[in-house]
């Protein structure tokens, strides 16, 4: 089966939305938001700093990025239109964040751009990741930082012990 993320802006209205409302709920898990503040706390703050999130979603990573001491802006990018509507309207209150629909293959913005690049669970939904990872080093300015925070979903077993048949 497909993964429905790879190609997200293809699937129906209905299933995005359904989506936008699980990506929510993730984003909303204390483990979860532990993963994200850890990782985040590995990246030095840079005054003004501008920040690019490839794959946004629904904006969940951009909000908590934006609230963070040395944070000029915050882009998101995502190719699904309903994930840009619903990020849009969770952000309204914040000045310092802008959403975009569009590809992460090809972004607009200009060679070394960016402070920061993140990849928040992206990388693992794109077909060809190194066209997206190619692309965020081309935006990415000199001494700039790179997050990429993913799983490798393709080989998750839910074995529960050496004897288990799903353990092969």
């Amino acid at each position: 089966m497909p993964d429905v993320y790879g190609a997200i802006a293809d699937a129906d209205l209905t299933t995005q939305a359904r989506l936008a409302d699980i990506l929510e709920l993730r984003a909303s898990d204390p483990q979860q938001r532990a993963m994200l503040e850890s990782y985040l706390a590995e990246i030095a703050p840079l005054a003004t700093a501008r920040v690019l999130e490839i794959g946004c979603g629904t904006g969940a990573v951009v909000r908590v990025v934006a609230g963070r001491p040395g944070i000029g802006e915050v882009v998101g990018i995502d190719p699904s239109p309903v994930f840009i509507a619903r990020a849009r309207e969770l952000a309204a209150d914040l000045a310092n964040v802008a959403f975009e629909e569009g590809e992460g293959r090809s972004v607009h913005f200009e060679d070394r751009s960016f402070d920061v690049v993140i990849f928040h669970t992206t990388l693992s939904h794109t077909p060809s990741p190194e066209v997206l990872l190619a692309e965020a080093f081309r935006v990415l300015r000199s001494g700039g930082w790179l997050a990429v925070f993913d799983g490798d979903y393709a080989s998750i077993s839910v074995a529960t012990d050496d004897l288990d048949p799903l353990q092969t």
